[in-house]
């Protein structure tokens, strides 16, 4: 592959991926149905047939609302969880193809940073085994260098190694949020997953560990999926950002693109409160309507129960994914109807 080539292959790439979780009926459900109880099986569709793909070196923000599949498709993409159909590429090569022994090595270049500090963290291991233990299994460094390598990954994430004898409850929320990361880091990954890593953390600690994001981005060539609900978050740290709305993308685009000329309905909801200030009075117009459960999603665009601009087409066929304008999709009906009057031509 020529230098060309593999600048413009995704160092991450999924294609059509799905994932259903099945919730099988247990023995009393069974009885029930065999007496004539109206009961069956249900499948929760939180991620339906989505594309994805994360250059290298770039900063992918992740946005939706709470149970929009946002954890799920990052957990999909590290590997965490597999795929009910679709494709998972690494550099352009099919994951699920690769040796096991290339798996495994692969599995490391792919990490996961969780939301909860205090729930990440094992509670009964020494900040020293819960940086340091991957490394030594994988045989990235030797047992005897454990101390120094943990204190090296420590300092990396600002923090003082000479507290790695410490457990996580002896350490604040920013301090632990850093430990985190520093677990990612010991394996050396190319490819992090941030799910909402900074959501429980005080707005100035929350600064201080974006910049830290930011500065080991710079220092290590990292590249980021960033999953967030905070779209001030994700406008300071992201290049390109791709908004979910139940299981499905509904818009992608670099970010002060969709900042500035959101396209879908959905987007310009979530976008119309933020960063402003103003001295007139505003009256906040929420998004009608609750979102749909996955268990049993709309049909056509799943945003359509919701949407001001619903037309029939909206309630039948799924839109696709559309440039409607350089590097900016959005799956919207709308867009079609605009290119197909007369006076936008």
């Amino acid at each position: 592959m020529s230098a060309v080539q593999a600048a413009a292959t995704p160092l991450i790439e999924l294609r059509g991926v799905s994932r259903r979780f099945v919730k099988t009926l247990d023995v009393a459900a069974k009885i029930g149905r065999k007496l004539g109880a109206h009961v069956s099986e249900e499948t929760v569709h939180a991620v339906d047939r989505v594309d994805l793909a994360v250059m290298p070196g770039e900063v992918v923000g992740l946005v939706g609302e709470s149970g929009c599949g946002k954890s799920t498709l990052g957990r999909l993409a590290v590997g965490l969880l597999g795929l009910s159909e679709g494709e998972r590429r690494w550099k352009g090569q099919p994951v699920d193809r690769t040796r096991a022994v290339d798996a495994r090595d692969l599995q490391l270049r792919m990490q996961m940073i969780f939301q909860d500090p205090y729930a990440s963290l094992n509670p009964r291991m020494r900040v020293v085994d819960i940086v340091g233990e991957a490394p030594v299994v994988h045989r990235l460094i030797a047992p005897r260098q454990r101390v120094e390598y943990v204190g090296l990954m420590l300092n990396r994430v600002g923090m003082d190694p000479t507290l790695m004898r410490r457990y996580p409850h002896q350490f604040s929320g920013g301090q632990r949020a850093r430990i985190g990361i520093a677990r990612a880091l010991a394996v050396k990954p190319e490819f992090l997953v941030c799910d909402e890593s900074v959501a429980a953390l005080d707005v100035s600690i929350q600064a201080q560990v974006l910049n830290l994001f930011m500065e080991l981005k710079g220092a290590l060539n990292l590249t980021y999926l960033f999953i967030s609900h905070d779209l001030g978050v994700v406008r300071f740290i992201a290049d390109r950002v791709v908004v979910m709305y139940l299981g499905r993308v509904v818009e992608t685009a670099p970010a002060a693109e969709l900042f500035e000329r959101p396209s879908h309905p959905y987007t310009r909801a979530l976008l119309a409160e933020i960063g402003k200030v103003e001295p007139r009075k505003r009256t906040f117009v929420p998004i009608k309507g609750e979102i749909p459960s996955p268990l049993a999603p709309p049909p056509g665009c799943h945003f359509h129960p919701r949407c001001p601009y619903a037309m029939p087409i909206c309630r039948e066929q799924v839109p696709a994914l559309d440039e409607v304008a350089p590097a900016h999709r959005s799956a919207c009906w709308l867009n079609v109807a605009a290119h197909a009057s007369p006076a936008s031509r």
